[in-house]
């Protein structure tokens, strides 16, 4: 029988297997399976997405939302602008993708550079 347990899990996320320390899951006590439910499975997705966002200095979910309300743009008006996929600022949000570094560097230069944001106004698709 499967039995509760929390221990450290890893997560591929961009090539890269990033540990969680404290993870959530199911453990068979014979052999050592580990499974787990689905609201775990998120939240193990969701935390190792935010310590590579740590690990590597990119902006977080948080930031990046801040950065989009800032300038009134809903998500789908910051994915026309960075030409990126419908969805893409929402997953972003979420937790549940990460940015590239690229798109770290231009996330930025939006929040920091004044006129940044009217110029890919007028040069996005």
């Amino acid at each position: 029988m499967m039995r509760k347990a929390r221990g450290r899990l890893s997560l591929p996320i961009n090539g890269e297997e990033v540990a969680v320390p404290s993870s959530a899951h199911l453990k068979c006590p014979k052999c050592g399976e580990v499974v787990l439910l689905f609201q775990d499975a998120k939240r193990l997705h969701e935390d190792a997405i935010a310590i590579y966002r740590k690990r590597h200095g990119l902006l977080s979910a948080d930031e990046i939302r801040t950065i989009r309300e800032r300038f009134d743009l809903t998500q789908a008006d910051l994915a026309r602008l960075l030409r990126l996929g419908a969805n893409t600022a929402s997953r972003w949000e979420s937790g549940r993708n990460v940015q590239t570094a690229a798109m770290d560097v231009l996330l930025r230069l939006i929040r920091d550079l004044p006129g940044s944001i009217d110029y890919l106004r007028d040069h996005a698709a």
